[in-house]
């Protein structure tokens, strides 16, 4: 995509603002450019018409940037897209930012923003939605695929994840293969906290829901490479494989509880937070070759420890 073909949402209560930060990126060239006087305004365009991007001002009446982007991320989750989020924000110091960046903000502007950074931040967080959307739709194709293979019964009804018997074969494939060429293979196991009240109080549909909106996120989260399947109704597993013995960074692991934990997940009467425990074991191609009944007892030992630990525990 052309930069300059890109949708651009401004959003701004005041109308002095919005036309300024319109005319810097109009004499950049950019013409997909729409003005939202409110939060709410915004998320009514983008259910009418995605964008590549949306410049918001942190502070709003109503709703501010934070809660937009909030809304934003909910939505996007919900309709399998990435929408690139810039704050225009006026307030000083690391924990703003800090409290920006974990809300999901991609980037931020000072008020008054400078025309050529303007300009130069926006062609950057669009490069941000192009590759997440990129991601996001090899995951779809790759969902498809496993779609194709349900007639192999190799995938989940619910999530559409992969089961156990497919966790064993990519698990048995990929041990071999590392084996053979010195490579590496992580499995981690997750288990998910939580979902016994949100059956108790929403039913099995909603509980099915949350867990389709899990493994959505977990797909997000790792490499398309990798096999993330349901073993049972609170365990995933996650095959991850390297060319390279060492290349796994345990930095994965902590992306998926971030990812677990970043906001609640929305069900019929309530919102609901959901945790998680994870146990991984990483083989070396150059030790003692091991089949997947080994590697999965001695991942399960090691979730056993983590839920033994603690809500969020990573036990390798």
């Amino acid at each position: 995509m052309n930069d300059k073909d890109l949708s651009i949402i401004i959003v701004d209560d005041l109308q002095f603002s919005r036309i300024v930060v319109k005319s810097a990126l109009k004499k950049a060239g950019y013409t997909g450019v729409r003005l939202a006087d409110s939060a709410y305004e915004a998320l009514r365009m983008l259910e009418e018409e995605p964008a590549d991007v949306v410049l918001a001002d942190w502070m709003m009446p109503e709703m501010d940037g934070l809660e937009l982007t909030d809304r934003i991320r909910q939505n996007d989750e919900e309709k399998g897209i990435y929408t690139s989020i810039i704050l225009f924000t006026a307030n000083e110091g690391i924990e703003s930012l800090v409290m920006a960046f974990e809300h999901g903000v991609d980037d931020y502007l000072r008020k008054p923003p400078n025309p050529h950074e303007l300009a130069a931040r926006v062609s950057a967080a669009a490069r941000i939605a192009v590759m997440q959307n990129d991601i996001l739709e090899t995951s779809r194709q790759m969902e498809q695929t496993i779609q194709r293979l349900q007639q192999s019964a190799l995938t989940d009804d619910v999530t559409g994840a992969g089961n156990e018997r497919m966790l064993i074969t990519e698990l048995d494939a990929n041990l071999e293969e590392a084996s053979s060429r010195n490579g590496g293979v992580c499995l981690a196991m997750i288990k998910l906290n939580g979902l016994d009240k949100i059956e108790d109080d929403e039913g099995q549909i909603e509980k099915n829901e949350i867990l389709i909106s899990v493994y959505r996120r977990l797909r997000r989260t790792v490499r398309p490479t990798d096999v993330i399947t349901r073993l049972d109704n609170d365990i995933f597993g996650i095959v991850m494989s390297h060319t390279q013995v060492g290349s796994f960074k345990m930095n994965a692991l902590d992306r998926i509880i971030s990812a677990i934990n970043q906001r609640p997940f929305k069900a019929d009467k309530n919102d609901y937070k959901i945790s998680g425990s994870i146990g991984v074991h990483y083989y070396e191609g150059r030790d003692q070759p091991i089949n997947s009944t080994e590697m999965l007892e001695l991942t399960q030992n090691n979730l056993t420890k983590a839920i033994a630990q603690g809500d969020n525990s990573i036990i390798s």
